[in-house]
């Protein structure tokens, strides 16, 4: 075997079709449950993974899943917009900014996964519970325990990863902010110009809404008290009653927000978690990748963002590097600083530190936003981000690509580098 992949999330399905794409063969994706099923709410794609996602050549086939919306608005808890800008196209990017559903990026991905690699590739019923530098792997499976022997382990296998769990045993449980997060989607004639992605509030209390296809996907979130997150995999439908309640007086000339979550099919409930950045993601032949390497808040929408980010890079050095070890190191090197400092952002709320400001100089409103925050403390906040995160317009549409050039693969990449 040459390259296991723990996990057959957006992350894991990303660095498979990349590492095909790079020349590499022997490639498996072993998945914990039974049957993938398009699992989820609406997620957007920033145009540094939409940049990717086309030079896999799925420029089209992402397209088709969702809208790219042109303008990301912020807004005070009384519906008072504090910041607007273009997005996507519309900002100057090669590439859209895309809202998807997360559940048929994934299924799309899978697809072409087993497309690319084989129908065998994606092997499910397989849950990661060890795997050694060395490069042996053990899953439990219905009928015992595997062990896979590969050239390199990666772990795409999510916040709770069995890999990172194997080098930190004294991390604990993911880190909750007190925030509790409740997710859907509802059919509605839309809002503004129907091609806008809104966010309104504060630290305490936030709602945010984008339309993907012909419904609207929202997420509102409370602060509130309580033990703790628990088990940060929730994602179970809740009453919607109390949590309309909870946002009954937002009523916006545009947008009538108690209304939309009254009108959700199904809403479900999650904690805002995350975990601290580590000092380490390889141990030998095994490395972390997605929220496996660097959970964080979904402040600034990066995290799928962030993950397909990796696989690619990842592929990327695996391909071009004299040896896997130095590819390995590579790898991280350009990773690993960059999503630390995104993880510790967006605990300072990232691109919305604009409401939280807006909120403390003006809780009850202001006459015009450049009362209480300047244009420049906008700007800086809003460019900081973009720059932070790997997305700033002047970086992204200039920068090389992270497609290995052909003269540098050889038919089998990993066994010729190590």
């Amino acid at each position: 075997m040459g390259i296991v992949i723990a996990g057959a999330g957006i992350g894991g399905l990303t660095a498979a079709l990349s590492l095909h794409a790079a020349g590499f063969r022997d490639i498996a994706v072993y998945e914990r449950v039974d049957t993938l099923r398009p699992l989820g709410v609406g997620i957007n794609l920033l145009p540094h993974a939409v940049r990717e996602l086309t030079e896999l050549g799925f420029g089209e086939r992402m397209a088709a899943l969702g809208v790219a919306p042109g303008t990301l608005a912020y807004y005070n808890r009384h519906g008072q917009e504090i910041w607007s800008e273009p997005r996507g196209l519309a900002a100057g990017y090669h590439w859209p900014q895309l809202s998807v559903h997360r559940g048929g990026l994934q299924m799309e991905l899978l697809a072409a996964v087993r497309e690319r690699l084989g129908a065998d590739a994606v092997r499910t019923g397989h849950r990661l519970v060890a795997a050694e530098p060395s490069g042996i792997a053990r899953f439990h499976t219905a009928a015992g325990e595997v062990a896979v022997h590969a050239e390199l382990i990666i772990g795409a296998d999510g916040i709770h990863s069995a890999l990172r769990r194997r080098h930190q045993p004294d991390e604990g449980a993911p880190v909750w902010n007190g925030l509790t997060l409740w997710r859907g989607t509802a059919r509605s004639p839309g809002f503004l110009d129907g091609r806008t992605m809104i966010m309104a509030g504060d630290a305490q209390q936030k709602f945010v809404a984008y339309p993907i296809g012909d419904t609207v996907n929202f997420i509102a979130e409370r602060r509130t008290t309580g033990p703790g997150a628990g088990d940060a995999d929730w994602n179970r439908a809740v009453d919607p009653a109390p949590i309309v309640e909870l946002f009954r007086d937002w009523r916006f000339p545009w947008l009538d927000v108690p209304g939309l979550l009254a009108a959700a099919d199904e809403i479900l409930e999650y904690p805002m978690v995350d975990r601290d950045p580590i000092d380490r993601w390889t141990y030998g032949r095994t490395t972390l990748l997605g929220d496996a390497a660097h959970p964080m808040y979904p402040n600034g929408s990066n995290g799928a963002s962030q993950a397909i980010l990796d696989a690619r890079t990842l592929a990327y050095h695996l391909a071009t590097a004299h040896s896997t070890d130095a590819a390995l190191a590579a790898y991280e090197n350009d990773r690993r600083p960059a999503t630390t400092a995104l993880v510790l952002s967006n605990r300072r709320q990232g691109p919305e530190q604009v409401m939280v400001l807006a909120h403390e100089r003006a809780p009850d409103g202001f006459a015009h936003i450049h009362d209480v925050v300047s244009p420049e403390e906008l700007t800086e906040i809003a460019t900081g981000y973009k720059k932070a995160a790997g997305f700033h317009p002047d970086a992204l549409n200039t920068r090389p690509s992270l497609s290995p050039p052909a003269a540098n693969r050889s038919l089998d990449p990993l066994e010729a580098a190590s």
